[in-house]
């Protein structure tokens, strides 16, 4: 009888291909550099990565939005402090909530399908096929997922803001009778153009994580098809993990230390 192996089946240790997508990270900048670049494959998966998440994006953010005017409208409202909800709102919506939830979304939708038609590539032997044309895969593969997704976060998190905000306004007009004039006052009090500067270089880090994660993921991928899926969903866990850090260390390096 035959014997069959389980080794090809088993997954790669998650430290190990965590160090994986660190290079991989190295090498599309230094291709970057050089310049080896598709074109037509970056407009290819900018029509993906971005229109095929707007919906999601704009339904999560516009109702986490009216969530968190409804929560922080009602605490404000105990201390007469109803006209500062905008602000409120801009601080941590603007600041935090629009860029985490964005790229949360495009993780969940649109690096995990990297990962997954990159898996499957690797493991129907395709990535082979290409490099024996002569045909790089990170330049073919991962460059364009990568330039598509650090340009369309951005653009999707302007319009989650603008859709949280209608969001959160029309809340504030509707529930506590604040109108909509007074709150974007308010956010344009505490809100300068620098802090929408930042919330898209922020954007433009989550993106980069969402594609490199997405792809290295797919690259690394061993064994089936149920190593397929299995890599498509840690990825999302892992581009999770690490946008939540990334954010932590980006707020506290833009917007200085707290004051104690």
């Amino acid at each position: 009888m035959p014997k069959f192996s389980l080794q090809e089946d088993q997954e790669q240790p998650w430290n190990i291909r965590f160090v994986a997508a660190i290079f991989l990270a190295g090498q599309v900048c230094v291709r970057l550099v050089k310049g080896k670049i598709y074109p037509r494959r970056i407009v290819e998966q900018m029509a993906g990565a971005g229109p095929g998440a707007l919906i999601p994006v704009l339904l999560v953010t516009g109702l986490s939005g009216m969530i968190f005017t409804l929560q922080m409208g009602r605490y404000l409202n105990q201390y007469n402090a109803l006209n500062t909800l905008g602000g409120a709102f801009g601080e941590a919506f603007c600041r935090e909530l629009a860029p985490i939830l964005t790229a949360s979304v495009v993780a969940g939708q649109v690096g995990s399908a990297f990962a997954a038609e990159i898996g499957a590539m690797r493991v129907t032997e395709q990535i082979d096929a290409l490099q024996m044309l002569r045909t790089d895969p990170i330049n073919y593969l991962v460059i364009p997922r990568t330039i598509a997704c650090s340009v369309m976060v951005p653009i999707l998190t302007v319009f989650a803001l603008v859709i949280g905000l209608a969001g959160g306004a029309w809340v504030a007009e509707q529930i506590y009778k604040l109108p909509a004039a007074t709150f974007l006052d308010s956010v344009r009090a505490f809100l300068m153009p620098i802090d929408v500067v930042k919330t898209l270089f922020k954007s433009f880090i989550f993106g980069t994580i969402d594609a490199l994660i997405g792809c290295s993921w797919g690259l690394t991928t061993r064994g089936g098809a149920k190593e397929v899926g299995r890599s498509a969903t840690v990825a999302v866990v892992t581009s999770w993990i690490l946008i939540f850090f990334a954010d932590f260390c980006l707020s506290f390096a833009l917007y200085g230390q707290p004051i104690l």
